[in-house]
């Protein structure tokens, strides 16, 4: 292989943009959410055409399968040649009913905690 053929499966998950630093993705590795044939992985492997990895991200579980082997971090219209999203049906079934039901843990807008002009009002009801 030259070294241009070789490529870690950390940079390459980085550079198709699952991961957004290449730590996040050795770190990945590191905790057994990059699966190849079912065996964890670690981050130095080595990637070749036509394999195929289960990844595990904070938003979703994926199965891709490599078609190209990119270097570079580039554009997403451009990294998703590199790859072909294989992730099951039922996997994307169950992300949609997730996504229904998923906190952000953001507040909404005037609940909760009170606006300054509310604060002023309460500690001058209060004579402070």
């Amino acid at each position: 292989m030259s070294e241009k053929e070789k490529l870690r499966i950390d940079k390459y998950l980085w550079s198709i943009r699952l991961f957004k630093t290449r730590s996040q993705a050795a770190d990945a590795c590191d905790k057994g959410k990059v699966k190849y044939n079912g065996d964890a992985v670690k981050a130095s492997k080595t990637v070749s055409v036509n394999d195929e990895y289960e990844v595990k991200t904070e938003a979703k579980r994926w199965r891709i399968k490599v078609t190209g082997l990119l270097h570079n971090r580039v554009q997403y219209s451009e990294a998703v040649k590199y790859y072909l999203d294989i992730t099951p049906a039922e996997e994307l079934e169950r992300l949609e009913f997730q996504a229904a039901s998923f906190h952000t843990g953001k507040r909404l807008s005037k609940v909760g905690r009170p606006t300054k002009k509310q604060r002023r009002d309460l500690d001058g009801l209060m004579g402070e």
